[in-house]
């Protein structure tokens, strides 16, 4: 078993702020299905507009804070990848099509040997 923390949403105000959020979506939902009949364009904007407006409501708690805090770190990490260059990328996959090609020709290999010695060799099929 692990001993690292679950964090949790502990505050009232939280739960409230993510229940709302969660409510203008659903509102925006039904908002979708109620305009049936007007252009599509309106319905996606009536959507759109609701997770807006939960994305702000959500991002004004404390577990919306830490996620956005999460997503900025992650593309601070990003940014320090260092991605393989052009030739580099191009020989690791002409490697990975060999090795899939050896090794599918090691299965099929395999696969006669076994199939002439069940049919043939044993049962005599052949």
């Amino acid at each position: 078993m692990s001993n690292s923390k679950v964090e949790t949403v502990s505050s009232k105000a939280d739960r409230l702020k993510l229940a709302l959020a969660v409510l203008v979506i659903v509102a925006g939902i039904v908002g979708y299905s109620m305009l049936e009949g007007q252009p599509t364009v309106l319905r996606l904007g009536a959507f759109l507009v609701s997770v807006i407006v939960a994305g702000f409501i959500a991002w004004s708690s404390e577990p919306g804070k830490r996620s956005m805090s999460f997503g900025r770190d992650a593309y601070n990490e990003i940014k320090r990848v260092v991605w393989p260059s052009r030739s580099e990328t191009i020989r690791m996959t002409g490697i990975v099509f060999a090795f899939v090609i050896v090794v599918g020709a090691f299965l099929w290999l395999v696969d006669k040997i076994l199939q002439w010695l069940i049919f043939g060799v044993l049962l005599g099929w052949n």
